[in-house]
Formats: C-alpha cells, sequence, structure tokens
C-alpha cells in the first residue's frame, strides 16, 4: 500500500477495535486469520462440544488462540478466561499445540494482569509457549495482506488516490489544544538539547514510525508558528513537558519504540476516531517534539551508527 492508503486503512483498523467485541472481535480474527494464513483453522463454537478451549489453531506453527474481547475489561474475567481455556486446551488439544496465544481487543496495549496470568502460567507449564496478541499485533497481520484482501478484512474500499494532502495550521490547532487542556502541572522544563541527525537510528525507530515521523517533520515548522509570541511561548513549555512525563510514564510499560510511538499518537488524538487529515497532523506534533528532545533520547556525543540510514 501507499503511504494514504496505509493510513486511512489504520484509522478503519482502530474504528472497528473501538466497535468489536466479544462474539464480533473473534469473527474479526477469524477473517483476519484465514486471509493471512492458508493453515489458519477458524475453530468454532459446536453445541456440547464447546471450542474445547481454542478459538483458532495454526498448523505448522502448533499455535493455539483463545480470544478475549468484552466490552468492559475486568482484571477478575482475564485470569478466569485464560486459566479456563488453557485447562479446556491441555484437557481436550494437548497434542495439537505448543504455544498458546492469549487474543485480545485492548488498544492501549497488553492489560497488566495478562502480563501477570501468562507469566504464571509459563511458571506451571514450561513446556509450553505464552504470547498476547492485541491491536498491534493485529494491525500488522493486515498489513501483510494484500489489498483486496485487507479490504475484504477491513469492510471497506481503500482509496487508490492519495486521500490526504498538505498540512495547514488549521489542522494542527485543535490538536495543540487539546494538548494545552490535558497538559500536567510540572517543574519548568531544563534545557532541551538540539536534535541529532542520528537520534531516529539511536532510539531504534524503524519501519512505519520512521516514515511517518519523517514526513511529519516536514511541516514541524508550523508547531513553532502556532506558539509564536511570548504568551504562546509559555504554553509551549508547558505542553512540552505534560509531553515529556507521559513518555517517561510509557517508556517504563513499552520498551518497543513503535509502542510508545503507538502511544503517544493516542495522547495527541485521545480515544474518539479521526479523519485522515487530523492523524498526519498528530504526526508533525510527533516529530516537533520528537526533534525538540522533549521525547526519545538524544545521543550521547561519542555515539556513532552502525548499520542503519541517517536521518536525511
Amino acid at each position: 500500500m501507499q503511504y494514504e492508503q496505509r493510513m486511512y486503512a489504520r484509522l478503519k483498523f482502530l474504528e472497528l477495535m473501538a466497535e468489536l467485541n466479544e462474539t464480533s472481535f473473534e469473527t474479526f480474527f477469524h477473517d483476519l486469520m484465514c486471509a493471512r494464513y492458508p493453515e489458519f483453522l477458524d475453530v468454532r463454537t459446536h453445541g456440547r462440544l464447546g471450542d474445547q478451549g481454542s478459538d483458532g489453531l495454526m498448523l505448522h506453527e502448533r499455535k493455539l488462540y483463545a480470544c478475549y474481547a468484552p466490552q468492559t475489561v475486568s482484571a477478575t474475567e482475564i485470569r478466569k478466561k485464560i486459566d479456563s481455556d488453557l485447562t479446556k486446551a491441555l484437557a481436550k488439544r494437548r497434542e495439537q499445540f505448543d504455544t498458546f496465544v492469549f487474543v485480545h481487543n485492548d488498544r492501549r496495549g497488553m492489560h497488566p494482569e495478562v502480563a501477570t496470568v501468562l507469566s504464571e502460567v509459563e511458571c506451571l507449564h514450561p513446556q509450553l509457549r505464552f504470547q498476547q496478541m492485541g491491536t498491534r499485533r493485529l494491525w500488522h497481520e493486515c498489513m501483510q495482506l494484500e489489498l483486496a484482501l485487507a479490504e475484504d478484512v477491513l469492510g471497506c474500499q481503500i482509496p487508490i488516490q492519495p486521500v490526504v494532502h498538505g498540512i495547514g495550521m488549521e489542522d494542527l490547532a485543535p490538536l495543540l489544544r487539546h494538548l494545552r487542556e490535558q497538559r500536567k502541572a510540572a517543574d519548568p522544563l531544563m534545557p532541551l538539547p538540539a536534535v541529532d541527525p542520528g537520534k531516529l537510528d539511536f532510539n531504534r525507530v524503524q519501519g512505519e514510525a520512521r516514515e511517518d515521523l519523517l514526513r511529519g517533520m516536514r511541516h514541524s515548522h508550523l508547531v513553532d508558528e502556532f506558539y509564536a509570541g511570548t504568551i504562546r511561548a509559555v504554553e509551549h513549555d508547558e505542553v512540552a513537558q505534560g509531553f515529556r512525563l507521559y513518555y517517561e510514564q510509557v517508556r517504563r510499560e513499552w520498551s518497543d519504540p513503535e509502542d510508545v510511538l503507538w502511544q503517544l499518537e493516542m495522547y495527541v488524538l485521545g480515544n474518539g476516531s479521526v479523519p485522515p487529515r487530523m492523524q498526519r497532523s498528530a504526526w508533525v506534533i510527533l516529530a516537533h517534539f520528537f526533534e525538540r528532545c522533549d521525547v526519545f533520547e538524544a545521543p550521547p556525543a561519542e555515539w556513532t551508527p552502525s548499520g542503519m540510514g541517517m536521518l536525511a
């Protein structure tokens, strides 16, 4: 897909993730995995047999999938679901899998209880491997599909022509006002170093996230223009500090740079669905704070890249 097509598809995907739960989420998961892998078996419930602890099986990789997508997340119910499905799978399908994959619809990432339970059951069953499959991994699977299959899974036509053009101040202003409203009280900012051309490499920002940041940098000067003036300059620093504090919180929970940027994108956009133009505006803002070094780390003076492309 072209960049604009991928961005449009991602918005539709996130809209689906906000709407799908329980049976509808399981149906989406089956459609996606069947389109992606010919060897995937979409196990359905059948009468008194039930599903025998499985919502899907991958034959060659010997993986068993268990879906959990409630309308309201409950730590207690998460534990019950994993324990119940694993117990049934071990009783009915022990010879059919070596890896147990817990599939969920939480946009924010893995619930702490999921991490705890998977860690506990891995200790109890060292002969098995345990994984989780959330929104990020589901999206990556979508992006491996050919265009026609992706449209079928997402239930929409993905425009061939670009749907997003230039970014103007009128696109950035609502998001910047949103950040102002949710900024956190904090001590004044310490002096920030200038962005280093190897910062993307140093922070291991690759793939789609790197491309999104590079595109955002083309328009990041508009953020400075928005905050031009004495009063707004103070607001700029306050918003930047809020961004930095949230970034530090996210980094304690996620180690993958792409996960961190995913969380920062939602910090800018909020939880509602947005048009493609606004999503692209969000990446302009992310690029701006990335360049200022409010988020991610500047490489030390002695650091040199090895084997990665430098930021042009």
